[in-house]
């Protein structure tokens, strides 16, 4: 069991759009500012997706490089960008998110239907993204939508070897319509499956929508990390609306306290991660 509890926090995505949810932050100076909200409850890790100046996602790279640059100069959060971007974004576009030379980036396992939509991952396209994390010393997140990218994740390092930093931590997202359901039935089943990954390897949980709370408590309890944010949720509880970031990743900070295992501080994620200044 470990002493201490990462909370990574998911700010904005790629779903909601900011005229039905205004607290989403959107823009730079929103982005910011709530990272430094984030951090002062417990927060060490940020999982960005971006926004044009439409409010609408995308990559585009001087955006990207501008956000990582302000995120590192205005808070000690561990910069994490998403290579997922929307499910509409082409490969190309996604591979080129490293060149803005984030700390970390998420790497998903596997297609997975997303609603109506398809989350397309080929094989091919998740080697080239974990051999040219390697090559830059970028740390990865392994996101795990099904329990079958689990052993896709074996068959990667096996072939492929360890990641950059040499630590092995994957997050499991629960609770997509068409991926696994938020249940703790779930997690002990993924938790159960880790014992065939390198010796160490550490998880976090995301829960979906309702999901989130389930989850939460499920991963704490397994010894587990948390991930939560409005990209995950925009409810606080039944009929109220999440008013800030910092409000869930407060409630996880304090869930993680009554646990006895309190909020990881970023000096300390960077060790556990493998993550390098």
């Amino acid at each position: 069991m470990t002493t201490t509890t990462l909370i990574t926090v998911a700010p904005t995505g790629a779903e909601s759009a900011k005229a039905d949810v205004p607290a989403l932050p959107v823009t730079l100076d929103e982005l910011v500012a709530t990272a430094q909200e984030c951090e002062s409850v417990g927060a060490s890790v940020i999982h960005v997706h971006i926004r044009d100046e439409k409010a609408q996602p995308t990559l585009d790279q001087g955006r990207l490089r501008e956000t990582v640059a302000a995120l590192r100069q205005d808070t000690d959060l561990i910069v994490q960008l998403s290579s997922g971007g929307s499910v509409h974004d082409p490969e190309e576009a996604r591979l080129a998110v490293l060149d803005a030379a984030p700390d970390m980036a998420s790497c998903t396992m596997g297609t997975v239907n997303f609603g109506e939509d398809v989350f397309l991952n080929r094989w091919e396209f998740i080697v080239e993204l974990h051999t040219r994390m390697q090559d830059r010393g970028i740390v990865p997140e392994y996101e795990i939508f099904d329990l079958g990218q689990l052993w896709a994740l074996q068959r990667l390092l096996d072939k492929y070897g360890l990641p950059a930093g040499g630590h092995v931590h994957v997050d499991f997202v629960m609770g997509v319509p068409g991926g696994m359901p938020g249940t703790t039935a779930a997690l002990v089943a993924c938790t159960t499956a880790l014992a065939d990954l390198p010796a160490g390897t550490t998880f976090s949980a995301t829960g979906i929508g309702r999901a989130t709370l389930p989850v939460l408590l499920a991963s704490l309890s397994a010894g587990g990390h948390l991930r939560v944010g409005m990209e995950d949720t925009i409810t606080y509880a039944k009929g109220q609306p999440v008013e800030s970031n910092a409000q869930l990743v407060a409630r996880a900070a304090g869930f993680a306290r009554l646990a006895q295992r309190p909020p990881t501080t970023s000096a300390q994620a960077r060790q556990m991660l493998g993550v390098r200044r």
